[in-house]
């Protein structure tokens, strides 16, 4: 895609499945941008790209059939990519786990913020991706760093979780947290009786015996 000219609005599809999510977002995002589609699982974002043709996708992690990395990998081979260029990714998540974050730059997006930014501060990173920038949370930042300087083992972490199932990671990250079963029950609107299930199959997988371990493993490979 080509640089936006001054004073002319990025044009940005907006992926996410969750509804809510979306019509809060165009409320932030107002006139500033212009919002051309939105998508809700992988196969629907893919066609908007590629029907669309937008400076930007603003596009979440965990999509319904694929992820986020799923849709720039079908994207980019598509045939209009290669006619009509590539759009950049801005990825914006609930997710701030570095197995995340970089998997997701590894994937081609250009930048990740998690969904704690402002209105102004979305706009603001739409724009500067929409002209080649990158454009990280400063905590995400230092994730990235750290993948490419060697000192976060992106390979081992792949393999660890690659175990879990994307649910179990969601329940693994919270009771890491120190969510009591309940509370993530709520979170992730299923029942307590479910959580308990994949608690007990995460701990499986990763060889541990308690949510204590868990937390220890999960914040020495980044994951909170």
């Amino acid at each position: 895609m080509t640089d936006q000219k001054a004073g002319q609005n990025v044009s940005v599809v907006l992926v996410d499945d969750h509804a809510m999510f979306r019509a809060g977002v165009r409320a932030e995002l107002g006139d500033a941008v212009e919002v051309l589609a939105e998508a809700a699982d992988v196969d629907t974002a893919v066609a908007a790209v590629q029907q669309h043709q937008p400076d930007v996708v603003l596009l979440d992690v965990h999509l319904p059939g694929g992820g986020g990395v799923e849709v720039m990998r079908r994207a980019a081979a598509s045939p209009s990519a290669a006619t009509s260029g590539s759009p950049r990714y801005l990825a914006l998540s609930v997710s701030d786990a570095a197995e995340d974050v970089i998997g997701t730059i590894r994937g081609g997006a250009r930048g990740y913020v998690t969904k704690t930014i402002t209105g102004p501060e979305l706009i603001a990173a739409i724009q500067r991706v929409s002209e080649g920038d990158a454009v990280f949370s400063p905590r995400l930042a230092g994730f990235v760093l750290d993948a490419f300087a060697g000192s976060i083992d992106v390979a081992a972490v792949d393999e660890d979780l690659d175990r879990l199932t994307e649910r179990e990671r969601e329940v693994m990250r919270l009771i890491a947290r120190g969510y009591a079963y309940k509370e993530v029950a709520k979170e992730l609107f299923i029942s307590i009786k479910t959580v308990e299930t994949h608690m007990s199959s995460v701990l499986r997988k990763l060889q541990l015996s308690s949510r204590h371990e868990l937390t220890r493993w999960a914040n020495d490979r980044r994951l909170l």
